[in-house]
């Protein structure tokens, strides 16, 4: 039997016993769960796309499709995609999960995931039997292990991080990707929530300065959880790779992963309204910027977090002792230490929490400092 790690939230439960202890009652900024309405504009197509007696595609409607392909366009500068080579995806976290096994990957084969990451790249590399390692760029493996890779993950912006890969990083892990014959995949579910300089927006890997227009062995995926409050919808997609998308909804075919129809009609209304996003920007702009002097007040240091839902933070000292400290406050946080070995002097601050749990943690903080 295949035995995965233990799931890493469950080491929080004695820090949220804790903060749930407190007063004014527990402040839960660890998980970046969307806590916002889900906008009327998605809801409405949810429910005008109800009656779906029959098997939805898995390749996806043909309307769900051109509507992602005049995304990338609008919104990431995206220019030739084909709507077939764009397919949905049951939320971001499945095809993470599944993808090396999706490309046939197996033992003796190295994913590349970057050094502070999402813990999904690793489980989905143990699924398929192959290895996995950390590596922010390909130049820091050893030849052997260059050798191995066929598969290389890049995040951006980054969960938990918050960093935003230029064109130039981009750019080089592409070519030297291509030039060890390995697939580039790119999770940039956060690409909406750029901040400062990126308020415009963040590279994609199918960019024309990244790729040159060339998007073999490349892969964009994204979520609509973040940017729409659907993330109880399960509403992805991944684009790209035209050499590789016929294969990967083949073998999803065979696997049964589909997107319900009713969720396609949804996701086609939430691509085509841009007016919801900014307003859920707004919103999650609003609650950066009162918890980022309150958590400098506490002692915090912010590093990064130039795009994303999260700020990552450091005490410069272990991150169950801040994770003890915030909780005193009946602050839950999530700690570095899930996110890899350099991430074990950091905690994970979220946004995703009501305008009035923010407030109550800003007044915390302010108070302890």
């Amino acid at each position: 039997m295949l035995t995965l790690p233990d799931y890493p939230w469950n080491a929080l439960a004695p820090y949220a016993a804790r903060a749930a202890e407190h007063e004014g009652g527990a402040v839960n900024l660890s998980i970046g769960t969307p806590v916002d309405p889900t906008p009327e504009v998605i809801t409405q197509a949810l429910r005008e796309g109800a009656n779906a007696p029959g098997y939805p595609t898995t390749h996806g409607t043909v309307q769900l499709r051109e509507a992602i392909v005049h995304w990338f366009a609008r919104r990431r500068d995206v220019r030739g995609l084909a709507a077939d080579d764009v397919m949905p995806t049951v939320g971001s976290k499945e095809l993470v999960a599944w993808l090396p096994l999706l490309l046939g990957l197996g033992a003796g084969d190295l994913v590349v995931r970057p050094l502070v990451a999402y813990p999904t790249y690793d489980i989905g590399a143990q699924l398929a039997g192959a290895d996995s390692i950390a590596a922010d760029s390909l130049e820091d493996l050893s030849e052997a292990d260059r050798a191995r890779v066929k598969l290389v993950w890049v995040n951006s912006p980054g969960n938990p991080t918050g960093i935003v890969r230029g064109v130039a990083e981009l750019k080089a892990l592409v070519d030297d990707a291509r030039s060890l014959g390995a697939v580039v995949a790119s999770d940039e579910c956060y690409a909406e929530l750029g901040w400062g300089e990126h308020e415009s927006g963040v590279p994609s890997v199918l960019h024309e300065s990244v790729c040159g227009g060339d998007f073999t062995d490349l892969l964009s995926v994204y979520s609509l959880s973040k940017q729409s409050n659907i993330a109880g919808y399960r509403a992805a997609f991944v684009a790209g790779a035209p050499n590789l998308m016929p294969a990967l909804v083949n073998n999803r075919k065979h696997a049964g992963m589909i997107v319900p129809a009713p969720v396609q009609s949804a996701m086609i209304a939430a691509l085509n309204d841009d007016d919801h996003v900014r307003t859920q920007k707004d919103l999650y702009r609003a609650r950066r910027e009162a918890l980022v002097p309150a958590l400098g007040a506490f002692g915090l240091r912010i590093v990064d977090s130039v795009g994303g839902l999260y700020l990552w933070c450091t005490a410069d000292e272990d991150c169950w002792t801040t994770l003890g400290r915030l909780a005193e406050l009946g602050i839950v946080a999530g700690p570095g230490a899930f996110y890899g070995t350099a991430g074990e002097n950091f905690v994970r601050i979220a946004l995703t929490a009501s305008d009035e749990r923010i407030a109550s943690a800003v007044e915390r903080l302010n108070a302890a400092a």
